[in-house]
């Protein structure tokens, strides 16, 4: 019962979210009486309400002790799922760079597989201001690509950098 709590419900939130925001922009023949612009003013909607509950989940657990197992497991993932189906989305739009896209995935998975990693040797990488920056640059370029905003190319190439950087930063840390 430990595990039902709030910030689990918020990252289970994520996780169903993502793939309706993913729908939204890519499957647009499903929605052909809807004017694109609503379609993206709905994914961004979407995608700005995720992105809340990521803030508050991290909050309430911290503040109100709620961590549970299943929620490093969980928020991570969700985390993850939502910037994945972001991305994923924008590129097929012709939005997003791809290779913008593949650097930052490439760099996502790899890193959470040295955290899987540094988790069965026994160590633990938590998350760093700067992998946290990271997510927050992150979901600016997704929020300014999808409502194809001035900048949010430029904002993409950003989070490239920091994706990269903040990458570079846990493999320091776990050759430590």
């Amino acid at each position: 019962m430990k595990n039902l709590n709030l910030p689990n419900a918020l990252a289970f939130a994520r996780v169903l979210i993502a793939p309706l925001m993913f729908m939204l922009l890519v499957n647009r023949d499903l929605f052909e009486n809807v004017h694109p612009s609503w379609l993206d003013f709905f994914a961004a909607f979407l995608f700005v309400l995720a992105s809340i509950t990521d803030f508050f989940d991290g909050y309430i657990a911290r503040k109100f002790e709620q961590i549970t197992e299943l929620g490093k497991i969980l928020d991570p993932l969700a985390d993850k799922m939502l910037t994945l189906a972001g991305f994923l989305g924008l590129m097929i739009l012709g939005r997003a760079d791809p290779w913008a896209i593949y650097l930052i995935l490439t760099r996502e998975f790899f890193i959470t597989g040295l955290r899987v990693a540094a988790v069965g040797e026994g160590k633990e990488i938590a998350a760093s201001a700067l992998g946290k920056a990271k997510t927050i640059i992150q979901m600016i370029a997704i929020g300014f690509l999808i409502m194809d905003w001035p900048l949010a190319s430029a904002i993409l190439w950003l989070a490239v950098v920091v994706t990269l950087y903040s990458g570079y930063e846990y493999i320091k840390e776990y050759l430590k």
